[in-house]
């Protein structure tokens, strides 16, 4: 808190613990509020973010107390007029705005209240768990390694599951449920398969517990072979398709399973890496090589339009090289998203096992020229981690930003009154909104809105929508309704104004869309601002220089390299912590020079530090 002497001798107590935005109608300036307190009476004084000083030229007041919004005081001794601007009363106070500009020195400006601390350019590690604590989505659990997923970030997830799973069966495939535990022994008879999965795999012993006679309890009763919990379900899933597989009139098999998987990560962070984690895994089964290829492709293709249809997230589709491969695999391809700290994502992946789990599995069948052939088989999956993926795509300092798509609640409606009365009237005509926006549709399917019901001030609802997400935000007061108007607010620019219900109403699908488009343009325009080519290995050090001392990204981005072989830049990779994340399905065709060893090369790949 911080006293500032005004003019006239009035004293203002400034408080910063709850930053806001003015509603204003000053265009591209934006004001912040911090609670001040003159005398006996209660103010909101303005504090410019930015914008050109020389812009604002009067000062808007609404006085607050803890039971919401007030009407103006006549014995207050400030020279007051009173203004209806953008649905509720306000207050216009040039000696106000005259004390503030007078005192803007004093009041330090140095850098903007957010309501995530710290923020992205001060601690970005950091900032990513700030926000999901903000946003209520997660938080790590008594297990080590493990997390709960909350109400929000269940119904984040759910939504990505509903729009994902309608895409898998369009695509014609069917859902099922394959067991948690899987025989050591199965893992055994794909030596490269269990080779890349050995280290994280959680292991089950034993079946069940005794007393162990000191008041504890011990495991008992050996198991006679060990049973891994599923880190992936290649193994188990083909052991089963071996029964199911006899002729080629059994084929194709095309199954999605969703469920949960365990590895045992050592270093973890919430979404992006945890002991246990939910996902969907595809496993397809095919009698030729084209067709399983064609497969993995085509749920490339699916992931490729969820991330960018859904999420608003721009990806690079491609081909992941021989060392970067899903052990057991022939072929991996992969998307691959930029985070705003410009360090690479893998958001889904898409195999193409070729015969390696039908010859360890034994799938075989009776073909066509009655032949006994090993089938083709595929996998592919995502996970959680979109969630991570989507925070890092688009949040902010003031929290969480989501797409309309995946948004649990699109639209949020805001009451604000001060006694019983108002309150009974604002909240019908809330009620009578909601209904009105519910029969509305965006993007194919019904709006999502809620009516934040809580006896809150109106500041704490403010935030607490802005810090998770919610697109649209409505305000509702005694004002917005006499005029049948309401205060509309979009979480992605910050933007806000008063608009008639009439033209809300009408007009909600559309906003909706543009706040999917606007965010999925801003991401793709940080991407392509942050992808270089680069021809030899000086570049290449320049621009990926190491991490700080806090883990931040110093420099880098996606770069795009041509190289001879992997081996022959893998040093200089492991030195910076760089992976080569694909080869893009449409990189440039033709020759260049390997940026490590100066040879002809015939590969261009992106290369990027990644999660």
């Amino acid at each position: 808190m911080e006293a500032i002497a005004g003019h006239h001798g009035s004293v203002f107590e400034v408080f910063e613990d709850q930053p806001a935005v003015a509603r204003t109608s000053l265009g591209s300036v934006k004001l912040a509020v911090g609670l001040g307190r003159s005398h006996d009476k209660t103010l909101l004084v303005g504090t410019v973010l930015n914008g050109a000083l020389s812009a604002v030229n009067r000062c808007f007041v609404d006085p607050i107390v803890s039971g919401g919004l007030v009407g103006g005081d006549e014995s207050s001794k400030l020279p007051v007029g009173p203004l209806n601007i953008l649905g509720e009363n306000r207050t216009f106070c040039p000696i106000l705005a005259t004390f503030y500009f007078s005192n803007f020195q004093k009041h330090d400006m140095s850098t903007a209240k957010t309501a995530i601390t710290p923020t992205r350019a001060e601690d970005y590690p950091e900032w990513y768990q700030q926000v999901i604590k903000g946003a209520d989505l997660a938080e790590n659990s008594a297990v080590r390694g493990c997390m709960v997923i909350k109400p929000w970030g269940y119904s984040l997830w759910e939504n990505m599951q509903k729009a994902l799973d309608r895409m898998f069966k369009d695509t014609g495939h069917q859902n099922a449920y394959f067991p948690l535990f899987i025989p050591m022994s199965f893992l055994e008879k794909e030596a490269q398969h269990v080779e890349g999965f050995a280290k994280e795999c959680a292991v089950v012993t034993h079946h069940r517990l005794e007393p162990d006679g000191k008041g504890g309890l011990r495991p008992a009763g050996p198991l006679e072979e060990p049973l891994i919990v599923r880190p992936t379900s290649e193994t188990i899933i083909g052991a089963t398709y071996a029964k199911w597989v006899q002729s080629y009139r059994d084929l194709p098999i095309l199954i999605n399973q969703w469920a949960n998987v365990v590895r045992w990560e050592m270093r973890t962070r919430l979404f992006l890496r945890t002991a246990e984690f939910l996902w969907q895994e595809g496993h397809t089964v095919h009698a030729t090589a084209d067709e399983a290829m064609e497969e993995t492709r085509k749920m490339l293709d699916v992931y490729t339009d969820f991330a960018e249809n859904f999420m608003a997230m721009p990806v690079i589709r491609g081909e992941k090289t021989p060392g970067e491969r899903f052990p057991g695999a022939v072929t991996t391809l992969s998307i691959e998203a930029m985070m705003q700290d410009r360090k690479a994502l893998q958001a889904g992946t898409s195999h193409f096992l070729g015969q390696n789990f039908s010859k360890a599995q034994e799938i075989k069948f009776q073909s066509q020229a009655g032949q006994i052939e090993y089938a083709w088989t595929t996998s592919w999956g995502v996970s959680t981690r979109l969630i991570g993926a989507l925070i890092m795509t688009h949040s902010d300092d003031d929290g969480l930003v989501l797409p309309p798509r995946l948004a649990p609640t699109q639209v949020v409606l805001m009451p604000i009154y001060r006694d019983e009365q108002q309150k009974a009237d604002v909240m019908a005509y809330c009620e009578s909104l909601c209904k009105q926006l519910q029969a509305q549709r965006a993007f194919d399917e019904p709006l999502r809105v809620e009516i934040d019901r809580r006896e809150l001030r109106g500041g704490e609802k403010k935030w607490y929508h802005v810090k998770r997400g919610v697109p649209i935000r409505v305000e509702v007061g005694p004002k917005d309704m006499a005029n049948q108007a309401a205060f509309v607010a979009r979480r992605d620019t910050g933007e806000s104004r008063s608009m008639p219900i009439a033209m809300l109403v009408e007009s909600i699908g559309e906003q909706l869309k543009s706040i999917q488009d606007h965010l999925f343009a801003k991401a793709l325009a940080m991407r392509e601002a942050n992808t270089v080519e680069l021809a030899n290995e000086k570049e290449f050090r320049a621009y990926f220089q190491p991490d700080d001392e806090q883990g931040r990204s110093v420099g880098g981005g996606f770069a795009k390299c041509w190289f001879s072989s992997e081996q022959e830049v893998q040093g200089l990779l492991d030195e910076l912590k760089v992976t080569i994340r694909c080869i893009p399905l449409d990189a440039a065709q033709g020759t260049g020079t390997c940026f490590v060893t100066g040879k002809p090369a015939t590969t261009q790949a992106i290369f990027a530090k990644a999660y």
